[in-house]
């Protein structure tokens, strides 16, 4: 029997924090049809040709813990929408993009169901889930599936479009300290960090990368007179403008010397030890072919090192070796380089290997380098012959621990020198470990925007943890990059409460920014009048840098439909988990269903943060064990159960008496503020108005905004918002506060 395609009903991808975990996945709505009947140990042959195509699925879990765990469900018996649950987190595997977080639930319809993988790039994620849908009906039906094929084009589109391993190590060392991120392109410019405490970084440069030490980098004739004129060890030489110049300059410099690109960079069109004129003059049109000027320089006797400097310190060294192949008498010298050097496991023309390949064709230092030993790519040497095919090139081998406290410092000066935060240092020396005046060694390159690959994946040494140690230049220790976040999620007054809350943010003296349903703010000003209680707006107050705080209005269908924009909040407010009724679309249906949805927003609260909860509903009151901060209740009255229970426990909430809200901290109780009744004509429900003002006050008392503070605001925030009588504070009496 043959079976029908798994349709794809619905494929939504949640970019943030969501009802199934805090990071970036794709939900897939699909329609496993007639297989619905068919669980996998009823398909003849099916076990046999899934395992024998991804025989790594060996390593998934599952649900039984356990290496195999996933094969074991296969013989047993399991659904369709589960199987392609693990296929498609497989085929990310294969691609490049680890991640192992999946589920697979069956919805209210039969056949129908909830996918969710892990998505690390969106688009990458989604090539992979229409790839295990085609792989899995193929195993199913018994048909053809160019596995190896299909992983080389998602690897392919991985490698396209995901970070780069250098901006991904900085990226996952600022996850490690939970500092949060947010990719800006397509590209590498990533943002650390939330508004005004954000950073940025492209690659290996920050936003502290200076563009005029950057471009003193790329002359390589001023880098080295400025580092000559603070004592730093360089390689005597001067710019030229055609070949008999250059030979000119070598004579005088004396030989062996060196001939590169003035602007170059990473050692492309470098030549050294030349020797003879006909070197010079061939090594001048391979330089003039890599940049806007040429230089000879002293050739400087050693191997390679690139030492990385970061925030003053040299923090990894990388050493490199030639690469040579010897002749057995019958292969060509291409021959011998496919074989000897390109068949080596650690070369590879992917960032997944520590060294490349070895390409003659592309790359006409190696045949000039065989032209100065009288060979070429088609000769043949003899047994036993050997021949230097690269003196550059190979700089992976890690020497971090012997390097000498005098070369770490005449490095760290060369930096700052040249002004860079992050640079990439080529020093000729002969031993690492001793002084370079001691070897006449020298520093020839100071360069911007250094690869860290060759300290990530060294090919002999340990790793180095050089995003580590860019994340800590960027954010000192106890710095994690975040502004005050503030979250409202529910049905009742989250509106009132936000515009609430970001006007008392704004009195004490913060540039604050507001996403809700009346629009999009900046401070006062409205920059949109559309509702903006969305993913996209919450997402350009989180790049603004001049915002010092931000208030966010959610409800459960933008937690379904879109996840939470930020990662983290320092205040979370829940009113209430009303409004199932709405969301059929998503497939919720009662109360306990709102309640998983909406307890997203306490999930999120920071260690140090607060959840302020309406003590009224007890379903909000539960939420209470789920938060990893303090709790803080808020109610109309103190005899509410959920008040009345936290506070003999010590803990904190808010209630009205007389229509003066009180601060509780156990038995101790103080006086906040008054609160003005609903403003007549305005047609909504008393008690709803109360209760959003108590929870905004809970808010910005658990923000530390001072209490006379926060009586002013409430005074300016309902004449502003509604109008009334009384009498409108001045703006000296504002200022007056706000400054106490």
């Amino acid at each position: 029997m043959k079976y029908k395609d798994i349709e794809f009903l619905r494929i939504t991808p949640l970019r943030g924090p969501n009802i199934w975990t805090y990071r970036p996945i794709i939900e897939a709505w699909v329609d496993i049809g007639e297989l619905e009947d068919a669980p996998s140990n009823k398909l003849p042959g099916f076990y046999e040709r899934l395992s024998s195509w991804l025989p790594s699925l060996i390593e998934h879990r599952c649900s039984e813990g356990e290496r195999g765990g996933f094969l074991q469900r296969l013989r047993e018996g399991t659904w369709a929408g589960h199987i392609l649950e693990h296929v498609t987190l497989e085929l990310q595997n294969l691609a490049g993009q680890r991640t192992g977080f999946g589920k697979a639930r069956q919805t209210s319809k039969r056949g129908i169901y909830k996918v969710v993988v892990r998505s690390r790039q969106e688009q990458v994620t989604r090539a992979c889930l229409a790839a295990a849908r085609d792989l899995l009906m193929a195993a199913i039906n018994d048909g053809h599936f160019d596995v190896p094929g299909t992983i080389e084009k998602l690897r392919e589109m991985a490698n396209s479009l995901c970070l780069g391993p250098s901006t991904a190590s900085i990226v996952d060392a600022a996850t490690e300290r939970r500092i949060p991120s947010i990719r800006l392109n397509e590209g590498n410019l990533v943002q650390l960090g939330y508004g005004s405490r954000q950073r940025r970084i492209w690659t290996a440069e920050t936003d502290q990368t200076s563009a005029i030490a950057e471009s003193i980098s790329c002359d390589k004739e001023l880098t080295k007179s400025l580092l000559a004129a603070c004592g730093v060890p360089i390689p005597e030489g001067r710019i030229v403008h055609d070949a008999d110049e250059a030979w000119d300059v070598a004579e005088d410099i004396g030989l062996p010397v060196v001939v590169k690109p003035r602007d170059g960079n990473h050692g492309r069109g470098v030549s050294t030890n030349l020797m003879s004129k006909k070197d010079v003059e061939d090594a001048y049109a391979i330089a003039a072919n890599e940049g806007s000027g040429v230089m000879v320089e002293r050739f400087v006797p050693g191997d390679e090192h690139r030492l990385l400097v970061v925030g003053g310190r040299v923090v990894a060294a990388a050493k490199g070796e030639t690469a040579w192949v010897v002749g057995d008498g019958r292969s060509t010298v291409s021959a011998l380089i496919g074989k000897q050097l390109n068949s080596d496991p650690r070369r590879g023309s992917t960032d997944d290997f520590p060294l490349g390949l070895v390409l003659p064709e592309e790359d006409a230092a190696v045949v000039l380098e065989l032209k100065r030993q009288g060979f070429t790519t088609e000769s043949v040497p003899g047994k036993g012959k050997k021949v230097l095919i690269q003196r550059n090139g190979n700089v992976a081998n890690d020497v971090t621990d012997l390097v000498h406290p005098e070369v770490d410092a005449i490095v760290s000066l060369a930096a700052r020198v040249v002004g860079l935060d992050i640079a990439g240092i080529d020093v000729v020396a002969e031993d690492i470990s001793r002084p370079l005046e001691e070897q006449r060694g020298a520093i020839v390159e100071v360069n911007a925007g250094p690869g860290l690959h060759m300290h990530l994946m060294p090919a002999d040494g340990p790793p180095r943890p050089v995003g580590k140690a860019i994340v800590d230049s960027l954010f000192p220790e106890g710095d994690n990059g975040r502004i005050p976040v503030i979250g409202v999620a529910g049905t009742q007054g989250t509106t009132l409460i936000a515009r609430l809350v970001a006007w008392l943010i704004h009195l004490s003296g913060k540039h604050v920014g507001l996403a809700c349903r009346d629009g999009l703010f900046l401070d006062r000003r409205q920059v949109e009048k559309t509702d903006s209680a969305h993913w996209a707006a919450s997402q350009r107050l989180l790049i603004n840098r001049s915002l010092e705080a931000a208030v966010f209005e959610n409800d459960a269908a933008m937690i379904l439909g879109e996840g939470i924009a930020y990662d983290r909040c320092q205040v979370g407010i829940v009113t209430d988990v009303q409004g199932a009724e709405s969301l059929g679309d998503f497939d919720i249906q009662d109360v306990e269903q709102v309640f998983h949805v909406l307890r997203t927003q306490v999930d999120i609260i920071l260690p140090e943060g607060t959840a302020v909860l309406n003590a009224a509903d007890p379903i909000v009151a539960r939420m209470a064990d789920l938060c990893d901060g303090e709790v803080v209740f808020y109610g109309l009255g103190q005899d509410l159960p959920a008040i009345a229970a936290h506070r003999a426990k010590g803990g904190r909430a808010l209630f009205l008496r007389d229509n003066r809200v009180m601060l509780a901290s156990g038995s101790v109780e103080t006086l906040l503020v008054e609160l003005p009744r609903l403003p007549a004509g305005n047609g909504g429900d008393e008690a709803t108005w109360f209760e959003s003002l108590l929870a905004g006050v809970g808010a910005a008392a658990v923000l530390d905004i001072p209490i006379e503070l926060i009586r002013v605001g409430i005074e300016t925030f309902v004449r502003d918002q509604y109008g009334g009588g009384g009498k409108k504070p001045s703006r000296a009496r504002v200022r007056k506060v706000a400054n106490q």
